[in-house]
């Protein structure tokens, strides 16, 4: 398990397939704000929503100089579907391996009904030109989220 990053951390570099055939990298963001939100499952109800709060917002987070980037443990392939089927225009990175989830702490134990397992917890972070942490949002709810995480972009 990855050390509970912190505002100010250098964020851990990454270097992704991505939901359009190519890689995603840190480096692909250096000098712009970088809005990386990590959420459980494609087209899930809360994925579902929380994808679609980010997209009808892309315009303004790019006003703001933002990109914004989805990650979960799905394959590229699944993501475009997820895209396809819900006219999204967001990037999305496929992290399969686990390791930049783990990097990011947000691969954590989870426990439903009594069983625990493995899973993604829902998190956003907000990374600065500079390529550090500027704001962490930790078990995220969706309802209002994105337009939360514009908030603190516009204010960076």
């Amino acid at each position: 398990m990855g050390k509970k990053l912190a505002p100010g951390d250098k964020a851990p570099d990454f270097a992704l397939p991505d939901d359009a055939g190519g890689k995603v990298s840190l480096a692909s963001f250096a000098g712009k704000k970088l809005a990386l939100y990590f959420y459980p499952k494609d087209d899930t109800s809360g994925c579902t929503k929380e994808a679609i709060d980010f997209n009808g917002l892309k315009a303004e987070f790019e006003k703001a100089g933002a990109a914004i980037l989805g990650a979960s443990p799905d394959s590229a392939a699944s993501h475009a579907k997820f895209k396809a089927k819900h006219n999204l225009d967001l990037s999305l990175a496929s992290d399969e391996s686990k390791a930049m989830l783990e990097a990011y702490g947000v691969w954590v134990e989870k426990s439903m009904y009594g069983r625990k397992y493995f899973g993604v917890e829902r998190t956003t972070l907000l990374i600065g030109p500079d390529g550090k942490i500027a704001k962490i949002w930790n078990k995220v709810k969706v309802p209002g989220h994105a337009a939360a995480v514009l908030a603190e972009v516009k204010a960076l």
